[in-house]
């Protein structure tokens, strides 16, 4: 069920001059879509598996001459899970300046390597999507509108992982098991990491703090680590699609702050595996966290799918004054305030919009949610 839209744009851009890269974390269907790439061009096609001990020595010691002599003439070359292979930037980069004749499909469940370890060597050279669980809009186009509203509950206690999604009552079980897999494999063994149960903490700190403002200084007290290493680790988790980071809008007015951060989780059911807590949605008293992270997920889902691309923030004061989400696209400022419950009522801030007069101010709650993701 990926996006229609981001598999179209990738067929218009398969013209050999640029690497296509796909990012996303595990078991978000990227070689799936790898795959239906490659049957519908119907081109002769070499697969490399970055598992597999050959793909593996062909990029330990690169050299042009040598990946020739193995692919052969090929339309389309695939690399698949590449962020487990030596430098592999450095290699791609070698590739696409040296002219080929075929087109690099490479899929990366981390941006973190081909983005940073050779220092942005693929700027100018290709052209990068990314994959999420499904969303709601994808879950209801599969299925229908009524049938997936019925679902609300089970998916903001276990997500839209497909592995989670394809296997109705067997979700805990499988988020533990893709927790384990990607987390371990993408965040925990990366190098120079020497205290990766240090990651596992601030996850869980991360999961209590859902729509509070995250000091990266407390945090630093709390895992006794210093602050440049928190804000590292954070940036890894950024980068393997665990979390994202909505910063505070400003514009330098009296009393807004203008450098706090929230973080959220990209998928809920990570969230509540960390955290060991299945509780009945009627049960919890963290629903309007969980509510929160939802919305504000399947919004980002929902800008990456339709290749929107707009700017996320949320907005608050000194004297408590606050806004959930603020997206920015063609110079308007549209505001949500997220509530669980449709009673409760919530009041655009006459300080924002005296300050911003391009503004449009909108509730968002369990009855009305589709019109907004939809």
């Amino acid at each position: 069920m990926v996006s229609r839209i981001i598999e179209n744009d990738i067929i218009n851009r398969m013209d050999n001059e640029k690497v296509i890269l796909l990012f996303g974390a595990r078991q978000v269907g990227k070689t799936t879509l790898l795959k239906k790439l490659t049957y519908k061009s119907d081109a002769k096609t070499v697969w490399l598996n970055a598992d597999d001990a050959l793909t593996q020595s062909l990029f330990e010691n690169f050299s042009l001459h040598s990946f020739r002599a193995h692919i052969g003439n090929p339309d389309l070359v695939v690399i698949d899970e590449a962020q487990q292979l030596n430098d592999i930037g450095r290699s791609l980069k070698q590739l696409i300046d040296s002219g080929i004749s075929y087109q690099l499909l490479v899929s990366g469940s981390s941006a973190f390597e081909l983005r940073n370890k050779t220092s942005e060597p693929l700027t100018g050279r290709k052209w990068e999507y990314h994959l999420f669980p499904f969303s709601y809009k994808e879950m209801a186009n599969e299925t229908n509108p009524i049938t997936e509203l019925q679902q609300l509950p089970v998916r903001l206690l276990y997500g839209m992982y497909p592995e989670v999604v394809t296997h109705p009552g067997d979700e805990r079980q499988r988020l533990q098991m893709l927790m384990d897999s990607y987390l371990y494999k993408d965040v925990l063994m990366w190098q120079g990491l020497k205290k990766p149960e240090k990651i596992i903490q601030l996850l869980k700190a991360l999961a209590m703090q859902v729509g509070n403002e995250v000091n990266y200084s407390e945090l630093s007290r709390l895992l006794k680590l210093d602050r440049e290493t928190v804000e590292k680790y954070i940036i890894i988790l950024e980068q393997t699609y665990i979390i994202f980071k909505l910063p505070s809008f400003s514009a330098n007015h009296r009393k807004e702050l203008s450098k706090s951060r929230k973080i959220y989780f990209s998928d809920n059911g990570i969230r509540n595996i960390l955290l060991s807590d299945f509780r009945p949605i009627e049960a919890r008293q963290d629903i309007g966290a969980l509510w929160e992270n939802f919305v504000l997920s399947e919004f980002w889902k929902k800008e990456h799918n339709d290749m929107q691309y707009s700017n996320f923030y949320f907005w608050r004061t000194s004297d408590q004054q606050e806004i959930d989400l603020i997206i920015e696209k063609n110079g308007m400022l549209h505001t949500y305030e997220v509530k669980w419950n449709s009673r409760v009522k919530a009041r655009f801030s006459t300080t924002f919009s005296n300050n911003y007069p391009n503004s449009t101010f909108d509730v968002i709650n369990k009855d009305n949610f589709i019109e907004y993701l939809s």
